[in-house]
């Protein structure tokens, strides 16, 4: 089986999310992923839990199908070696601290002067320059300076998200621009440099809100699980359980009336024309739904919902979300192998022709031997630039 990135050389210096993100989605499509880390403990996010098999959780999930490499970068003769390394390479990726890859001698300019086809991408809090370059930039702080919070919970409390969002916006838009780079090498010759920041990515996904207030417009509010200018839309309680649906339009509310709430007389209600009536009279619609729904198990609102055309959802939790008869259905899980064991794994992607790489989580360190001889490092040196610092 052939895959889209097959034969495309990946070094990594990678910690955490963002990048890791960014690199196992490289290795899904084929690439060979070299993920460079410390050899005193490695990647941190390796100690993030330890919930699978000993594992971290963050780790398995963004790190299957590389290639550790563990060198003390802070010898000068690791960093001869890394960038032989990277002299051939298509692709260089790194998310150190701001300004710690110029110092180390791998800055943009300098590698992609000696490779003129390299690809790479820096990932960083705030991006170079401005007066915010230098600042921690954690998950959850960006997603503050983001605007994220701040249209995120109930009108009482905002709320993060239950994911590391802001790492993944960043790792998908420089997986965008990496494989845009790689197409335009195609017909320049030429690789690029991708620069992308956490903020920025995150302010991209923030779209929505951003032109809703235009002008000095008021932000959409927090509307908890619901949605906060499409009414109704949004998840609520049922006798046995919770069910999630959205309207659209008028046609779906009149359906919506007649099969779901029983309501004859608001199918051609004035008051409830268009979206804007719905949210105009939330609160009384809202005390009817709670009160049909709330006399109904879940099987049997969803089937009201399915026949009415309502667009519906179970509210599932993790256990549900393993066992979706979709993904089932689909053949979405795999096996992946790590240090402590094989586990289930998703495929999120593929093609007509080929499938997603489910290769291991690498060990700290388990490749280095083998890379190292590849490029000619000597037993000796090989032995010293993994030793760690003394």
């Amino acid at each position: 089986m052939s895959r889209p990135l097959d034969g495309i050389l990946v070094v990594s210096l990678e910690q955490a999310i963002a990048a890791p993100y960014c690199s196992r989605q490289l290795a899904d499509l084929g690439a060979r992923v070299i993920k460079v880390e410390r050899p005193d403990g490695g990647d941190f996010a390796r100690a993030y839990d330890t919930r699978v098999h000993g594992l971290s959780s963050h780790f398995v999930w963004t790190n299957r199908s590389k290639e550790s490499l563990a060198i003390d970068v802070k010898q000068p003769r690791a960093i001869a070696a890394l960038r032989t390394l990277i002299d051939r390479a298509d692709i260089f990726i790194q998310n150190l601290a701001p300004g710690a890859a110029n110092r180390l001698g791998l800055g943009s300019g300098d590698l992609r002067a000696e490779n003129s086809r390299l690809i790479t991408c820096s990932i960083s809090g705030y991006g170079p320059d401005g007066p915010w370059e230098n600042r921690k930039a954690y998950d959850l702080l960006v997603q503050a300076e983001g605007g994220f919070l701040s249209v995120t919970g109930t009108p009482e409390q905002m709320a993060k998200a239950g994911i590391s969002i802001a790492d993944i916006a960043a790792g998908t838009m420089a997986l965008q621009g990496i494989l845009g780079a790689l197409l335009h090498r195609e017909r320049t010759g030429r690789g690029d440099h991708i620069e992308v920041s956490m903020l920025e990515a995150m302010a991209e996904w923030m779209g929505f809100p951003l032109n809703y207030s235009l002008d000095g417009a008021p932000p959409p509010p927090r509307a908890g699980a619901g949605h906060a200018t499409i009414f109704p839309y949004g998840p609520y309680q049922t006798s046995d359980g919770a069910v999630l649906f959205g309207l659209q339009n008028d046609r779906e509310w009149a359906s919506f009336a007649h099969i779901v709430l029983e309501r004859h007389d608001w199918a051609e209600d004035e008051r409830f024309r268009g979206n804007s009536g719905r949210v105009s009279h939330r609160d009384e619609i809202d005390t009817v739904i709670r009160s049909v729904f709330e006399g109904l198990s879940t099987s049997t609102a969803i089937a009201r919902l399915d026949q009415a055309g309502i667009g519906t959802a179970r509210v599932n939790d993790m256990a549900a979300l393993w066992a979706h008869p979709q993904l089932k259905a689909r053949d979405r899980w795999g096996c992946v192998e790590t240090p402590g064991g094989s586990i289930q794994a998703l495929k999120p992607i593929s093609g007509d022709s080929w499938t997603p790489r489910l290769d291991a989580v690498p060990a700290l360190g388990q490749h280095s031997e083998k890379i190292l001889q590849e490029i000619g490092v000597s037993p000796a040196d090989i032995q010293a630039l993994t030793a760690g610092p003394s």
